[in-house]
């Protein structure tokens, strides 16, 4: 029954209700005009794709399967890519949160500095006029969770991912650092990758913030309509278009 009943709201609810509307719009101009409506049934089978688990799934499963998780740390500063930020928000210590991607981030770089001692760099601006300056807010969350503050760099200018890499580039070879070791999610590591080699480094991957398990089985709930999964394909999309525009 439970299953049932996410197959009804999944088409009741946004975004499933849309692919249902179409589809009533497909039939009755087929009943009206005695024409197959192609154009119609297309661009409802393209949204209803785009909006499904599965989909989701095979596209962002793509890009975090690109680079694994090091077993062993090589680099000299831990690089961490900032993925949004909220102003104003209320924090333990202040106002301001990271984004569920930029604070799993956030978190697996505090793990790799309590093993390595390595320093850790946050890059990241405020790209919106009501979003928070990520590098700002992850420095005072850096600090609320013990790690001090000459151990600690930022860089909170830098408004996408190729900024990311050209400002960091330029606050390294200030410190005289040269093996950064990048940590940003697993669906975004490819694309900081590309950026941080034009930007002169070889960096190690260190891929994180994954939203697609491994050895993952078919069930029917994954053809159901979800937010959620029209989100992670829009995701996805955008990572593989930025990917061949860095490489191009």
């Amino acid at each position: 029954m439970i299953y049932f009943i996410k197959f009804l709201y999944s088409f009741i609810l946004p975004p499933g209700l849309f692919v249902l509307l179409l589809a009533a719009a497909a039939a009755w101009m087929w009943r009206r005009y005695r024409r197959p409506p192609v154009l119609v049934l297309i661009i409802t089978v393209l949204l209803y794709l785009s909006m499904i688990p599965l989909t989701a799934e095979l596209l962002m499963g793509g890009l975090e399967r690109k680079y694994a998780q090091p077993s062993r740390i090589d680099g000299d500063v831990i690089v961490v890519l900032g993925g949004g930020a909220t102003s104003g928000t209320p924090d333990m210590d202040g106002e301001g949160n990271l984004s569920g991607a930029a604070a799993n981030r956030l978190l697996t770089a505090a793990r790799l500095y309590r093993e390595t001692g390595l320093p850790l760099l946050f890059t990241g601006g405020q790209v919106y006029t009501d979003s928070g300056n990520e590098a700002d807010i992850a420095r005072r969350q850096l600090l609320g969770l013990g790690i001090p503050a000459e151990d600690i760099l930022t860089e909170n200018q830098s408004l996408n991912t190729e900024q990311n890499a050209e400002f960091t580039a330029a606050l390294m070879k200030e410190r005289g650092l040269s093996r950064p070791v990048l940590v940003t999610s697993g669906f975004h590591i490819a694309r900081g990758m590309e950026e941080f080699r034009k930007a002169g480094f070889s960096p190690q991957a260190y891929p994180s913030d994954y939203t697609v398990s491994r050895g993952g089985s078919f069930y029917l709930s994954k053809l159901f309509p979800s937010p959620g999964a029209m989100q992670s394909t829009g995701v996805a999309f955008k990572e593989y278009l930025g990917l061949l525009a860095a490489r191009l």
